[in-house]
């Protein structure tokens, strides 16, 4: 039987982006991956981040945000930053045996901040939300495709 294949989605806080990819990637493809995120820092867990999976039927509050260098230990398959910043910054010993793939997503936290109402707010959430989605049902055959040097 075929090992389910490891893989960290990295971020710069671990609040958002990587938490909805975490959570994506076990609620449609946990049968082949074994899903992680983590950040270069952490900054909690983003509460319209949790509502807007919700809405989409993912549970993520029970995550919590970590710290990459809390995962050392694990032989991960493959590292998708999800950002510009955890690409740039990637630790380099993710790179010894790992492929490390940027797919990068919009920042619902940044955007927000110019939004006029609430709910115009959670409509970045909600986009980048699909957009991760989108990728995630591409997985694993993705991991092929594009390859950081």
């Amino acid at each position: 039987m075929n090992q389910k294949l490891k893989i960290l989605f990295l971020c710069t806080g671990n609040s958002c982006r990587s938490q909805m990819a975490e959570g994506w990637a076990r609620h449609l493809k946990s049968d082949v991956i074994d899903a992680y995120s983590a950040g270069i820092q952490t900054h909690g867990l983003n509460p319209n981040a949790v509502k807007v999976m919700a809405e989409a039927g993912v549970d993520i509050s029970g995550q919590t945000s970590k710290n990459v260098n809390d995962l050392m230990d694990v032989p991960f398959d493959a590292v998708v930053t999800v950002c510009g910043h955890a690409n740039e910054t990637c630790p380099a010993w993710l790179g010894k045996k790992t492929r490390i793939v940027h797919v990068g997503f919009d920042d619902p936290p940044k955007l927000a901040k110019t939004a006029k109402s609430g709910e115009e707010a959670l409509g970045h959430y909600r986009r980048v939300r699909d957009e991760i989605r989108a990728f995630i049902e591409t997985l694993p055959q993705a991991l092929a495709a594009e390859v950081r040097p």
